[in-house]
């Protein structure tokens, strides 16, 4: 059965590479969300097996959004990989006391996207 990843990232362009690279290479469903709040809809909606997620976006960021998907019984579950340009020594602190299934930086490698996500959440290729 294919793997459902939830995309969200304000950045369109961004958000529509990752979404084809996931479908194209990697056979996955990529359910897109431009927000933080059309993302929690998503996540109620769909049966989600991660969650690709920006930090930085406005009206609702990354580490709100964690919050009240770690807060609903529904969506608890659901790993969360953070996809950040956010590398500062703060920003490492708070990712350290996230339960994250891992982080990738911005600007990802297309090629390569598919086979991190299998590898920090063991879906064997």
């Amino acid at each position: 059965m294919s793997k459902r990843i939830l995309v969200i990232d304000d950045e369109e362009s961004l958000r529509d590479l990752a979404c084809t690279c996931l479908e194209d290479l990697g056979g996955w469903e990529a359910i897109p969300a431009q927000s933080g709040h059309e993302g929690l809809l998503q996540a109620q909606e769909y049966v989600l097996d991660v969650i690709l997620l920006d930090v930085s976006m406005p009206d609702m960021d990354g580490f709100q959004f964690y919050e009240k998907i770690k807060a609903n019984p529904k969506t608890q579950a659901i790993p969360i990989i953070l996809l950040t340009a956010k590398v500062l020594p703060d920003d490492h602190k708070r990712f350290a006391q996230l339960d994250l299934a891992g982080i990738i930086t911005k600007p990802f490698n297309p090629v390569l996207i598919c086979k991190q996500i299998a590898q920090m959440l063991g879906w064997s290729e």
